[in-house]
């Protein structure tokens, strides 16, 4: 892993780290004086953040550790397995949200208080903060091909989800004067986050189980495959997504009279072509056929 890429890996999670602990801290605070529990249960879904931070952290710098003897094929999986772990914690996360805005909605206290103003002001801030937090996190993810920075880029959006449902929780309690409207709002904060976290995990867990990559990808490949000079076409393409990164195996056919050394060149320039073309490929696997032999594909 290059200097230039540790020092993204550590500005984003930076950046992600502070101002998860200022905003957690600033809704609870603000969510208490407030009377909000739609502002509380924000606050208490970015402490959540503060967490999945410190992990999406560990867990990209773990995938990005060269391959060793034990790894010889790296470590890119440990992306995944850390995007598991997030989508793990903003279930639980979830569920503390929902558990406190259902006893909150069965005990219906009559002499709770309305939001005030400040709540009000404090949710727009939080909007408007969490989502410049969302494009900052997710173009570096997409630079870096980063599952665990994607997760946290997918939670900074649902923050700012959440944080427009809180901020219509605690208009309408106030409109109407019904403060039972901000904890019916929590919930569903909590059903937000729920859908967030199951998306995530189904994806990773795709990772992880060798799925093939998208067919326009592998269209893509194909193509520049089919470009190499002295290749007469493609008998079998398989690809398999392994963590943040791509292995491809490839059959292709060539005239049946070259010499082993021609034909090798050819493969040679196959495996340089598609790992020039596409970075995210760590490795293909080229084997040569006579033309004349038919391989079902």
């Amino acid at each position: 892993m290059s200097k230039r890429t540790i020092k993204q890996i550590n500005q984003v999670t930076l950046v992600g780290f502070l101002a998860n602990i200022a905003l957690s801290i600033g809704k609870l605070v603000i969510g208490i004086v407030a009377f909000s529990q739609a502002l509380i249960s924000d606050a208490i879904n970015s402490f959540g953040d503060v967490f999945s931070t410190i992990i999406a952290f560990f867990g990209l710098r773990a995938s990005e550790k060269s391959s060793d003897k034990e790894h010889p094929y790296g470590h890119e999986r440990l992306d995944s397995v850390t995007a598991i772990l997030l989508a793990i914690i903003f279930f639980v996360t979830a569920l503390i949200i929902g558990g406190r805005a259902i006893f909150s909605i069965i005990e219906n206290d009559p002499n709770a208080r309305l939001p005030t103003m400040a709540a009000w002001i404090t949710a727009i801030l939080v909007i408007i903060i969490k989502e410049s937090l969302f494009v900052y996190t997710f173009l570096a993810a997409k630079k870096l091909k980063s599952s665990s920075l994607r997760a946290a880029a997918l939670d900074h959006q649902m923050d700012v989800l959440s944080s427009v449902f809180a901020l219509i929780g605690i208009t309408t309690a106030v409109y109407f004067r019904l403060p039972i409207l901000d904890p019916i709002f929590s919930i569903l904060i909590c059903f937000l986050i729920i859908y967030t976290s199951v998306n995530i995990f189904l994806e990773a867990i795709g990772k992880l189980v060798d799925k093939a990559a998208p067919v326009e990808t592998e269209k893509a490949i194909s193509k520049v495959i089919e470009e190499v000079a002295g290749v007469c076409r493609i008998d079998q393409l398989k690809t398999r997504v392994f963590g943040n990164r791509l292995y491809v195996e490839v059959e292709i056919a060539c005239k049946g009279n070259l010499a082993l050394v021609k034909a090798h060149d050819i493969a040679e320039n196959v495996h340089q072509a598609v790992e020039d073309k596409f970075d995210d490929v760590k490795h293909i696997m080229v084997h040569v056929n006579p033309e004349s032999t038919k391989t079902d594909k």
